[in-house]
């Protein structure tokens, strides 16, 4: 790290986030949970095994197409619990309100919330709250922690991945970041952009029961899928290729990247997974998946190879082969 003051850059999930968190934040406080890397931490305690995992929420703005601040905080914990391989229990809530906030707005926020967490089984069980002067947040801001109760045998990890492996998305990328984008710059599309926010706990589940032989689960938020199969193939120490033809993209997010100049791969989805498992296990997993609300655009997209281990490379549409690098800076702040 060489800059001398925090960038919005440093909160984008790339090359600046990891660089701050591999030598400022691991060194001060480094212990083998928090050396996984993972969605969230493996803690042992007496009697088993838990998921424990927190995340804060800044998106602007906090109202978009197919949701709000309120259910994508509450979805997004769910999610990092699940990743781990865990059925999630319970959730704390911390608000961090702007003097000015309209009551209604917060009244919505925490009935999504609520409607989201009894939707994935899971309870809000403690939370604080706090008001600052006008002018110094930007509306609200909501930090959530989960807590998952980790199954016998259950042992997922980005550092997991081994060659051969397969590699499926749970259905199409991108489609929470535009979103947020042309709420926030006030596009207007014939189509309807919604975001996918949701709580994928049931689908990853569906496969830690299903015999599928998992070695890693994702979600793909914040830096997109680029930047999550970035940071499993340096975990694993493997290479990861995927087929442009396969990826999934709805076709206004297609068209709506195009013309704005981003790239679905580096752009935050809110309701899909990834998942790593053996080739013979592959089938059964996409099946799986399918069969879930949240999982019926799923397709294997890759897979993990001996090849440039930490790097992931992507197949064109038109023969070629290019490099997909972790992001650098952020495309587009304030996500999630």
């Amino acid at each position: 790290m060489t800059k001398e003051t925090i960038l919005l850059d440093h909160g984008s999930g790339g090359k600046i986030s990891h660089s701050m968190f591999s030598d400022m934040i691991l060194p001060l406080f480094d212990n083998p949970e928090l050396s996984r890397q993972d969605d969230g931490a493996i803690l042992n305690i007496e009697g088993g095994t838990i998921a424990f995992s927190t995340d804060s929420y800044v998106v602007d703005p906090i109202f978009f197409p197919g949701g709000n601040i309120g259910d994508l905080a509450v979805h997004g914990t769910i999610n990092d619990v699940s990743m781990c391989g865990a059925i999630p229990k319970y959730i704390s809530v911390g608000l961090i309100i702007e003097e000015g906030l309209p009551m209604a707005d917060l009244q919505t926020i925490l009935e999504t919330m609520a409607k989201a967490a009894k939707k994935a089984g899971v309870k809000i069980v403690t939370g604080d709250t706090k008001v600052v002067p006008r002018g110094k947040a930007d509306k609200i801001f909501i930090n959530t922690s989960g807590i998952g109760i980790i199954p016998p045998g259950v042992n997922l990890s980005g550092s997991n991945a081994k060659p051969g492996d397969k590699i499926i998305i749970s259905g199409t990328i991108a489609d929470h970041g535009i979103t947020v984008l042309s709420s926030r710059e006030g596009l207007k599309f014939d189509s309807d952009i919604r975001t996918d926010s949701a709580p994928l706990n049931t689908m990853a589940q569906s496969l830690v029961n299903g015999d599928c032989d998992l070695r890693v689960l994702r979600d793909p938020t914040r830096g997109g899928l680029g930047t999550t199969l970035n940071e499993i193939a340096s975990q694993s120490d493997v290479g990861i290729t995927i087929d442009e033809l396969t990826l999934p993209v709805k076709s206004a997010v297609k068209g709506t990247c195009e013309l704005l100049g981003f790239d679905p791969l580096y752009l935050a989805n809110e309701g899909k997974l990834i998942a790593f498992v053996p080739e013979a296990k592959v089938q059964k997993a996409l099946e799986i998946i399918k069969q879930d609300e949240f999982g019926k655009d799923a397709v294997i997209i890759g897979e993990v190879t001996q090849k440039h281990p930490g790097k992931v490379f992507l197949e064109t549409a038109i023969g070629g082969t290019r490099l997909v690098d972790m992001l650098v800076g952020e495309q587009l702040p304030r996500i999630c």
